[in-house]
């Protein structure tokens, strides 16, 4: 009774925020309303009804801004009065129930496919300059990528008037995911280049002058260098993107694949930033510190480092009461669960040299028939913003059509669910569609793909089918979980 009283209120809520759930669209049916355990609604955008990809969320003065980079496709901006190719779309989420947005800043070309990878400006990373070693410290820089042609750096100091400030890269043929960190300007980013084996590869630039990108290497792995024997799969082994611990833990965290392919790398940040760069097998394998592949259970899209973990269970052990863990997360790409069920693993890095699953996260079909509901069923990406309100202890995972899952991880190998919500599809939900041997069978269903929180404990889940932008918080025994002292 409690759960579906919950569920109600979500629902009234959500379509408060939002317009109505229900619609019918060709005999697609009317959508979902939106569910919820733990977790409640505080606010939402429709972000124009463009596909959003990723949120981030930076407190900027006396303000909190969200930057939420969009999949390819085009849509009216109200502020306007035109249609213009997606890119970002920047929010004041300083009132969080009434998200204001302040600007839309488009890409130069719109790519026709809702949730085009490489379309739009799908990704975003932003710095202070204060916290820059050249930036100027009165200033804020966004970096984002440019369709799936370039990586660039804009001044948002004044959100509602981006101004550009170069062009990191350009001339690619794809872009995906970037990591900057802000103490050193260094930049991860996901590029095409014509003359490697593999479709993305990891660029890093010095961004520590925003004005003035520095390239420092190329990287991927041995075998998709220039010159590297053709492979008949260029994907193989496609490159995700890095997750960065900074020169104090000198480890970078790397996703990999497509699909039947995944595998996590790790290597060392110095050997990678100061050893030799020319793109030789050897050079390439020199800061690897381990890969392990993980057999035919999808691409690698995200990998999220639990490091200094205190492990309760061994409180009284002689050793080993404290381990490094990364969590694994294979992207679901399917429709309708036509693949090997993804889930979330737990792997055991304290011998980083030799990592080993040690636990597993998932969210069982049967719990919300998420298999029949249409789109996409499984993980995609963790929080990366590593706030103390959360970090080691709450683990917020994008699940697609299961909305964001909210998990307890203070014991690694026993990661249990403490709360989830989904949001009810709107009048701008895209229907999801599987081919068939009588034609395409489309239904209305959510699929969150990202999810951030704020240095408030505030979660933002964006949605990868035009649902939007909602801004939720933990209640009951989930927000006893976390950290609000």
């Amino acid at each position: 009774m409690k759960l579906e009283l919950t569920r109600f209120v979500a629902t009234v809520l959500a379509g408060i925020a939002l317009a109505p759930a229900a619609r019918s669209q060709d005999g697609l049916g009317s959508g979902h309303g939106a569910e919820s355990r733990n977790m409640r609604l505080v606010g939402a955008s429709d972000l124009q009804g463009r596909a959003a990809f990723q949120p981030v969320i930076v407190k900027q003065g006396e303000r909190w801004i969200s930057y939420v980079g969009h999949s390819g496709g085009s849509a009216l901006n109200p502020l306007t009065g035109n249609a213009e190719p997606n890119g970002t779309s920047i929010l004041d989420v300083t009132d969080p129930r009434h998200p204001k947005y302040l600007h839309h800043l488009p890409t130069e070309s719109a790519a026709v496919i809702v949730g085009a990878e490489g379309g739009g400006a799908q990704m975003v990373q932003v710095c202070a300059g204060k916290d820059l070693p050249k930036g100027d410290p009165a200033r804020f820089y966004m970096l984002r990528t440019e369709g799936s042609k370039a990586h660039e750096v804009w001044d948002v100091t004044a959100p509602e008037r981006p101004v550009k400030v170069s062009t990191v890269v350009d001339q690619l043929r794809s872009t995906h995911r970037q990591a900057w960190e802000c103490d050193t300007g260094i930049a991860y980013v996901n590029s095409g280049l014509p003359d490697w084996q593999v479709l993305r590869l990891t660029q890093v630039f010095d961004l520590s002058d925003p004005a003035n990108p520095v390239h420092v290497r190329d990287f991927a792995l041995p075998g998709q260098q220039p010159g590297a024997p053709k492979r008949a799969n260029r994907r193989l082994y496609d490159g995700h993107g890095a997750f960065s611990t900074g020169p104090k833990g000198n480890r970078l965290y790397f996703g990999y694949g497509y699909v039947g392919s995944g595998a996590f790398q790790i290597v060392d940040r110095k050997k990678l930033l100061e050893g030799p760069k020319e793109p030789t097998p050897e050079n390439l394998l020199y800061p690897q510190v381990s890969f392990q592949a993980i057999g035919t259970w999808q691409a690698v899209h995200s990998v999220y480092p639990l490091l200094g973990m205190e492990v309760a269970e061994f409180a009284d052990s002689g050793k080993g009461r404290v381990r490094d863990f990364l969590l694994v997360l294979p992207e679901a790409l399917a429709y309708e669960c036509n693949e090997e069920r993804p889930m979330m693993f737990v792997v055991d890095i304290t011998d980083d040299t030799k990592p080993f699953g040690v636990a597993n996260f998932q969210v069982p079909h049967a719990s919300g028939n998420y298999c029949t509901r249409g789109a996409r069923f499984g993980p995609h990406q963790t929080q990366e913003n590593l706030t103390p309100i959360y970090h080691k202890r709450i683990v917020f995972v994008a699940w697609f059509n299961a909305g964001v899952r909210a998990v307890d991880i203070r014991d690694p190998y026993h990661p249990k669910e403490v709360g989830f919500y989904i949001p009810a599809t709107n009048k701008h939900t895209e229907p999801s569609c599987v081919k068939t041997p009588e034609g395409a069978r489309c239904k209305i269903s959510i699929m969150t793909n990202n999810v951030e929180v704020d240095d408030r404990g505030y979660i933002y889940i964006a949605d990868r089918v035009k649902t939007g932008l909602h801004i939720l918080e933990l209640t009951g025994a989930a927000r006893d979980a976390a950290n609000f002292k």
